[in-house]
């Protein structure tokens, strides 16, 4: 009865997003008055009933059609097989009547020269679909996804099935399709070159695959040049970011704190900053240049411009993402296990090589997996630091916004980028395998938490001290910028780039004007990231936990799905998300719709990959005990998983907050005047020269985002695993005895 009922509030909502609310998205909004008007006189203002009584817009009558067939199916009354049966018929329809009308039709008529060739010319027209066409959508998956649960399938559990159509929706919607459409480019002819010779002659450039660094002192192809750095880079940033949370939960130092906000600091500081600083302390007038020229007389020349320079602007760029990741893992391992070891006589070294470095290889090899990846997709660091050190990400740029504009050669390449990082996920995954990784159970655990072994503290001192000093100084040379007149020139201390960027000023009526320029974008900025942060950690969470605890057909292509976004650079998903969604059936160019969904998929990875790697110590039996005692999945997932999980949450919430901030290629495409996003505004302060209000704006971002990481920390909570502490020593009295 319960299933039925939900099911027939599912059915509500597709029968009145078709009914009742305009089918088509709305120029000024959706008002009362319009609703109340029905569309009467304007055929795109009114519902899919409406449309196709009152219009004569015919192809509203299936999707119409199909909703009344699952009605059956929704209700209470009749057995299981029934309906399950009407769910399937009338859901699956409507889902594929709203696909094939909105693409089938266009703002021109018929979308496709065949359609016009074989049903005559239409006559008509439509714009992309709106809430009404959503909520008919989002009704007919429930339904289908609930037919399936009714069939069987899922172990019968609708709230798993849900989530999986869910999931599986958005990434066709969201990602699948846009990548899909940008690599169809890569079949446009070239020239005087057909389909064919055109896909050949890109696929097969020598400027890809070329060995001549072999023989001489030049580059490689951007292909071997990209798989290089990224190798480089992700196993450099999984060992800092190891040795920093191996710092940070198993030793004593006294800077803990600060330590852990010094790690995330790359993470959220707006574009060029890091390669700003990196100039300033190694280009060729940087301090360290100048020192040791004005000691030994060398000239170190321009060496950070190439593979070195990119390499350490990656390193610093993506060992956050890394300790984020193993953060919670190293947090998760449980003592009890170590205490065996060491039980049986097994040195602290031993026992960390043979219990605690084993339990930590989900997250390691995630994290390889998370930094590979980005390091790929990688496009500030490159063009800035790059010199004639070219990879894929800057080559696809060049193809795009380059006097050649050939779309085709930056779909090849984005291509081939697609297939290095299905390598990457197929090599973690048989890195990680199929053995158990459990560390948290149902059981109390009462061991103590592990000191680290003199040789292994040893290294991860000397490993995390030394870049953490590193860090220190890039950011105090970049932001020093902010605090002078002129940048390089004239270094009188000054407050006012802040004061031209972030002026307030009192009106005449008592009123506070904010009047400095970057006030706009600085306010869209954080609204549009804090409605994004939570859809990501929700859906990169769900997108975790289905992939660990299910068992269900395609699920290893799901989860390679979620990691695309991710392996394309972000000015290929800009331009993707152009071309996809420019036109019907999705019409979202311009609003803040597109600007939020390209942070949602473009940073789902992340969550996902943090979840999973959570997930993997905790024992199955927790979710199943729940389960025994009658909770349903849902209160099961979130009673005793989710508590579980707040270090993953905390990555998630915290990595799409910041890279919400300060990504700049993947929105660059998709700003306007009224969603002008923080980073395009300091990329073009850049461009114009005025560095000073530039750092002066980043300045403020960095302060922000530490007081939004703060706030998440602060909201989350820290999970209690029921772990005791080590007690204090006691202290005798003088003279005294214990």
């Amino acid at each position: 009865m319960m299933f039925a009922g939900s099911s027939l509030f599912f059915w509500l909502m597709a029968a009145i997003g078709a009914v009742v609310v305009p089918w088509h998205m709305q120029q000024d909004g959706l008002t009362l008055t319009g609703l109340v008007a029905f569309g009467l006189e304007d055929p795109e203002a009114a519902s899919a009933l409406w449309q196709a009584l009152a219009h004569g817009r015919f192809w509203f009558w299936p999707v119409i059609g199909a909703i009344a067939l699952a009605l059956p199916g929704a209700l209470p009354a009749g057995p299981a097989a029934r309906r399950a049966a009407f769910l399937l018929a009338g859901g699956g329809l409507g889902l594929a009547a709203i696909v094939a009308q909105g693409m089938a039709i266009g703002v021109q008529g018929w979308s496709w020269p065949w359609l016009e060739a074989s049903f005559g010319e239409l006559g008509d027209r439509q714009f992309g679909i709106g809430l009404g066409g959503c909520m008919a959508f989002l009704g007919c998956l429930v339904l289908f996804t609930d037919g399936l649960a009714l069939r069987g399938l899922f172990k019968g559990d609708r709230f798993v099935s849900g989530a999986v159509g869910l999931l599986v929706a958005s990434i066709l919607v969201f990602t699948a399709w846009p990548v899909l459409t940008m690599l169809s480019q890569m079949f446009t002819p070239r020239g005087d070159l057909g389909v064919a010779a055109a896909m050949a002659d890109r696929l097969f450039d020598g400027k890809i695959w070329g060995l001549a660094c072999l023989g001489g002192p030049v580059n490689c192809g951007v292909f071997w040049n990209t798989l290089a750095l990224a190798t480089s880079t992700a196993t450099a940033a999984t060992i800092l970011g190891l040795c920093f949370a191996l710092i940070v939960t198993r030793t004593a130092f006294p800077a803990k704190r600060a330590m852990r906000l010094l790690t995330v600091l790359p993470i959220i500081t707006p574009p060029f900053v890091i390669g700003l600083g990196l100039i300033l302390i190694f280009g060729r007038s940087g301090v360290v240049n100048q020192i040791v020229e004005a000691t030994t007389g060398v000239q170190l020349g321009r060496w950070i411009y190439g593979f070195d320079g990119v390499f350490l602007a990656q390193v610093f760029s993506f060992t956050p993402t890394a300790f984020l990741v193993l953060i919670g893992v190293v947090e998760g391992i449980s003592p009890s296990m170590e205490e065996a070891s060491q039980t049986l006589r097994a040195s602290k070294m031993r026992t960390f090589r043979a219990v605690t470095l084993p339990l930590m290889i989900p997250g390691l090899a995630n994290a390889w997996l998370v930094v590979f990846v980005e390091s790929l997709a990688d496009f500030g660091n490159p063009i800035v630091l790059g010199g004639s050190y070219g990879v894929l990400s800057t080559e696809i740029f060049f193809a795009v916004v380059g006097a050649q504009q050939d779309f085709g050669r930056a779909a090849v390449l984005a291509g081939i980028m697609l297939v290095v990082g299905l390598c990457a996920f197929l090599l973690q995954r048989a890195v990680v395998g199929r053995r158990s990784y459990v560390s948290v159970t149902g059981k109390g655990d009462a061991g103590l938490q592990q000191t680290l072994p003199k040789p292994v503290k040893v290294v991860a001192f000397a490993v995390a001290i030394p870049w953490a000093i590193l860090t220190m100084t890039v950011y105090c040379m970049a932001l020093a910028g902010a605090f002078v007149r002129v940048w390089g020139r004239d270094w009188t201390p000054t407050l006012s780039h802040f004061r031209r960027a972030f002026a307030i000023e009192w009106a005449a009526d008592g009123r506070i004007l904010f009047s400095g320029g970057a006030w706009h974008s600085l306010s869209t900025t954080i609204e549009l990231a804090a409605i994004a942060a939570p859809i990501t950690a929700g859906i990169g969470l769900l997108a975790a936990w289905v992939l660990t605890r299910q068992r269900f057909a395609g699920r290893t292509a799901l989860e390679f799905s979620l990691m695309l976004t991710f392996a394309v650079p972000g000015t290929v998903i800009g331009v993707a998300y152009i071309l996809t969604y420019n036109i019907p059936p999705l019409e979202i160019t311009g609003t803040a719709m597109i600007l939020i969904a390209c942070f949602v998929f473009r940073n789902l990875p992340v969550g996902v990959r943090s979840g999973v790697a959570a997930m993997s110590q905790l024992d199955k039996s927790l979710d199943e005990a729940a389960i025994t005692l009658r909770a349903s999945t849902f209160r099961a997932l979130t009673t005793v998983v989710l508590p579980l999980l707040k270090p993953a949450i905390v990555t998630a919430l915290v990595y799409s907050f910041v890279r919400a901030m300060t990504t700049v290629s993947a929105v660059i495409f998709l700003v306007s005047a009224e969603y002008e996003m923080a980073t395009v505004f300091i990329i073009n302060r850049v461009i114009n020269g005025d560095y000073g209000l530039a750092i002066a704006y980043c300045a403020v971002l960095i302060v922000l985002m530490m007081s939004a990481i703060g706030l998440i920390n602060l909201a989350v909570g820290r999970r209690k695993l029921g772990r005791r502490a080590a007690a204090a020593p006691a202290v005798l009295p003088v003279g005294g005895r214990a």
